[in-house]
């Protein structure tokens, strides 16, 4: 009772579809305890608002913010640091692969609390999950970026907000996924996207390549070019057109096997990439013939302008000399188009922070640029706008939060792995932490060609960590060895995405957890001893080929039976429980 009425509280002068959506969770949790709710369309309809189940413990719950785009304000991380105090086990928050922020362990009791306030922070958890049009992502570089065509900020915007809530979305075959790029390279990685856009401008007007039916999970595709040109007042209609085609004839058999195959990148399999673009081409005809006066397809486009903030004085804090500071310097600070100004990229380490640190963040933000932040897709936070004079005083801050973090080859992806997700089987968070360890132990952090390696890891073959397009890559997996379960890793090598290319990692091993740090440091000596002077890991790769790392990674002894080497038949991050190779219902095809 005490909770509905803070609810009721919380609910004042909120958007009356918001409010309708918030008290029905409320009533929906009630309905579920009482036994009138059948708890899968229970599951359905929580999905539908954010909120996933959590391993173990079917009374608490994973709920999902949506940052569009990744812009948020101080003002709105304050509002998730109090929610991840009060109703989190570990004060915790997670940063996303898709720039989304998450909190773990919320009390299915206080759930409706949280979400309303999320929604009086101007966020929402609305279509963060289930099989809808999720976050929609965007280079967090977007505006200030020194090679950038133009700023898609307006574009990600419009485009997000026409579908949160469209009547379309609501009940798709599977999950969709949109990103959008105006940078000359890749960082939004668009062609992993059912929806990929791409700044192009053609004879002074304003349009995107779009690139169609991308995806990773367990059967990875690359996206491939709608048209080449799409001008901009067409961006919104045909990406409704996309939408239309795979909803009516996506794949909706409700078995599990055929849920698996319900992405859009199916579609194209089976359609091919030619039916599928003219399917689409001939649906925008339709919708554009059609449509009603209440669409609106009119984006407006409003240039950012530098923040009015008051530059530091005095003395410096840091000597610009000192090693820690150039080294922090070069590692995570970009030059920005604008003169006299800098982003900052914040590195959070594994995707999580405190929420002092949260706190902390957003002070140094509200200081030092105005508040201009992004989170990126690399589960870190971007500062933007900040005066290039101001750095010096930015790196202090940071450090005194513990944020100062400049080592860009330990910069792990991770996904949340068995820590509370139903389908992983390894703790991916554990072996994280290892390879840090060992990248900050062995030297590799001094070998420059190194600085921009990536490393991404999932807790199962699904890739929410993304592993397919690493550099190196792991997921997790299990055998059985005479009747005991035997957690492991799946390393890949070679992944990457651009524009005209991309290529998913191929495996190279399948090894006990505790040992795939000592692999990760095999195939990174290797690289160190061989190499050739100013040679990347990619190019030596393509140079040396995969063989010469799998012969690297043949002295790994055959895996002892669970008698001489118990410690192998525990999963890295959870040592004090023997593994077992259980995973339950997964919620992403829900």
């Amino acid at each position: 009772m005490e909770n509905r009425q803070q609810l009721e509280r919380l609910l004042i002068g909120l958007p009356s579809e918001v409010q309708a959506e918030i008290r029905r969770f409320a009533e929906e949790i009630e309905a579920l305890e009482a036994g009138r709710r059948d708890p899968e369309d229970f599951k359905r309809f929580r999905l539908e608002n954010g909120v996933y189940g959590i391993r173990g413990a079917p009374d608490r719950h994973m709920v999902r913010v949506k940052v569009r785009f990744g812009r948020i304000t101080p003002e709105q991380l304050e509002a998730l640091a109090d929610i991840a105090d009060r109703f989190t086990p570990n004060r915790r928050v997670h940063l996303t692969t898709r720039q989304d922020i998450q909190f773990h362990g919320v009390r299915r009791e206080d759930v409706p609390v949280v979400l309303a306030l999320i929604a009086r922070a101007g966020l929402t958890t609305r279509e963060a999950c289930g099989n809808t049009v999720r976050n929609v992502t965007a280079c967090a570089l977007a505006g200030i970026s020194p090679t950038e065509v133009f700023d898609v900020t307006p574009y990600a915007d419009a485009v997000s907000r026409y579908f949160l809530r469209h009547p379309i979305a609501q009940n798709l075959p599977r999950k969709f996924k949109i990103a959008f790029e105006g940078c000359r390279e890749d960082h939004a990685r668009v062609r992993i996207h059912d929806i990929g856009a791409v700044a192009s401008v053609r004879e002074g007007q304003r349009g995107f390549r779009l690139y169609i039916a991308g995806g990773l999970g367990a059967q990875p595709r690359a996206a491939e070019v709608l048209e080449d040109f799409t001008p901009a007042d067409l961006l919104i209609p045909t990406c409704e057109a996309v939408l239309r085609i795979f909803d009516r004839h996506g794949e909706r058999r409700p078995e599990h096997t055929f849920r698996m195959r319900a992405r859009m990148k199916f579609l194209a399999r089976q359609w091919g990439i030619e039916r599928l673009r003219e399917a689409i081409l001939a649906e925008r005809r339709v919708l554009l013939a059609t449509r009603s006066g209440r669409a609106r397809y009119e984006i407006e486009i409003e240039e950012e302008m530098p923040p009015v903030i008051e530059s530091p004085r005095g003395k410096p804090p840091v000597r610009a000399s000192s090693s820690e500071y150039e080294q922090w310097r070069r590692a995570n600070v970009i030059a920005q188009r604008q003169p006299g100004y800098s982003a900052v990229l914040v590195r959070c380490a594994l995707g999580d922070l405190t929420s002092d640190a949260v706190r902390a963040l957003a002070e140094i933000a509200r200081r030092y640029c105005g508040g201009r932040l992004r989170t990126t897709i690399t589960q870190n936070v971007l500062l933007r706008w900040v005066p290039t004079e101001a750095l010096p005083w930015v790196y202090q801050a940071l450090a005194e939060a513990g944020l100062a973090d400049a080592h860009q080859l330990a910069d792990v992806t991770r996904c949340p792995g068995a820590d509370t997700c139903q389908l992983a089987l390894t703790h991916s968070r554990g072996l994280a932490e290892a390879i840090r360890r060992v990248l900050a132990g062995d030297g590799f952090e001094r070998i420059p060609e190194l600085s921009e390696l990536t490393i991404k890891i999932s807790g199962c073959m699904n890739s929410c960590g993304q592993h397919h397009i690493a550099d190196i890559g792991f997921y997790g997996a299990s055998s059985d060895v005479a009747g005991r379960a035997l957690p492991q890793y799946v390393m890949l090598l070679g992944g990457f995405t651009d524009f005209e290319r991309v290529q998913f990692g191929r495996a190279v091993a399948r090894i006990p957890a505790q040992w795939a740090p000592q692999a990760l440091a095999r195939v990174l000596a290797l690289y160190r001893d061989e190499r050739r002077e100013g040679e990347s890991f990619r190019q030596f790769l393509a140079r040396v080929g995969p063989e010469r790392l799998r012969d690297a990674l043949a002295p790994l002894p055959q895996t002892p039976p669970f008698e001489e080497a118990p410690e192998l038949y525990r999963d890295l991050g959870a040592e004090d429980d023997l593994f077992r190779a259980e995973i339950g219902p997964g919620e992403c095809a829900a």
